[in-house]
C-alpha cells in the first residue's frame, strides 16, 4: 500500500479549508436570514444565493483546497477537470435543494429531516465523486467503516445546517453556527480521505488530467468573486433582520 500525507503543506491547506467554509457559511446564513422575510421569488432568490454560498464556498472550495495537501508518496496526481467541476455542481444542487425543502416547507421536522438527508447524501456523494476525480497509477480502495462514518457526519452536519437556517438570526449566534458547521465539514472530508488506500500499479503508466495548480488561480479568483457579491447584495438589501 503507497503512503499517503493528507498534510503535505503542514497546517497551511486544512486551515485555510476551514476558514473558507466558515466564510462560505457563514454568508450562506445570511443569506437564509434575508429568506425567512421575504416571500415567494424573492425567497428563493435568497435561497439560491445561500445555496451558492454554502454548497460552493463552505463545502466544495473546503474539499479542493484540503485536497492541495493531499500527497500519495511516489506518485504524481492529476484531476479529471469534467468530474471535479461535476462535484462543484452537485455542491450547490444538494444544498440548493435542502435549502428550498425546509425554505418553502414551513420549516417544520418532516421537511427538515428530509432536506437534511437529501443535502447529507449530496454532501457525500460530492466528496467521493471528487475523489474518484484523481488520476494517478495505482488502484483505490476505501475503508467501509470510515466511508459510513464520513457519510453519518455529512448527514448530522446537513441536518443542523438546516436547522441554523431555520432558526437562527442574531449576528453572534449565525456566526457560531457557522463555525460549527465548518468544523463538522472539515471532519467529513478527513473522514473520508482517511478511508482510502491506494495501491501502486506501475503499468497503469502516467495519468492524464490537469494538476491541482491548473484549478488553483480559477478557483480563488472565482471564490472572491462570489464572496464580494455576496456581501454586497446583503450590505445593500433594504432588509436587515440579520444584524439584531
Amino acid at each position: 500500500m503507497a503512503e499517503i500525507h493528507h498534510f503535505s503543506y503542514g497546517p497551511l491547506t486544512p486551515v485555510l479549508a476551514l476558514l473558507l467554509s466558515f466564510a462560505g457559511s457563514l454568508l450562506g446564513l445570511r443569506c437564509t436570514v434575508r429568506a425567512r422575510d421575504v416571500e415567494g421569488r424573492a425567497r428563493a432568490g435568497w435561497l439560491a444565493l445561500g445555496a451558492v454560498a454554502i454548497g460552493g464556498t463552505g463545502i466544495w472550495v473546503m474539499h479542493f483546497i484540503a485536497m492541495l495537501g493531499f500527497e500519495v508518496r511516489g506518485m504524481e496526481i492529476r484531476y479529471d477537470a469534467f468530474l471535479t467541476l461535476l462535484s462543484a455542481l452537485v455542491a450547490v444542487l444538494v444544498v440548493g435543494a435542502g435549502l428550498f425543502i425546509v425554505g418553502f416547507g414551513g420549516f417544520r421536522p418532516r421537511p427538515l429531516l428530509g432536506g437534511g438527508a437529501l443535502t447529507g447524501a449530496g454532501v457525500a456523494s460530492m466528496h467521493y465523486l471528487g475523489m474518484a476525480a484523481m488520476n494517478m497509477s495505482g488502484h483505490v480502495e476505501y475503508n467501509p467503516l470510515l466511508v459510513v462514518a464520513s457519510v453519518l457526519i455529512a448527514l448530522v452536519a446537513a441536518t443542523a445546517a438546516l436547522w441554523f437556517s431555520a432558526r437562527l438570526s442574531g449576528g453572534w449566534t449565525t456566526t457560531g453556527a457557522a463555525a460549527i458547521m465548518a468544523v463538522a465539514i472539515s471532519g467529513m472530508h478527513y473522514t473520508g480521505m482517511l478511508a482510502m488506500e491506494v495501491h501502486a500499479d506501475p503499468a497503469l503508466g502516467a495519468p492524464s488530467g490537469a494538476t491541482a495548480l491548473d484549478f488553483l488561480l480559477p478557483l480563488f479568483l472565482g471564490v472572491s468573486l462570489v464572496s464580494v457579491l455576496l456581501m454586497l447584495i446583503i450590505a445593500v438589501s433594504p432588509r436587515d433582520a440579520d444584524a439584531n
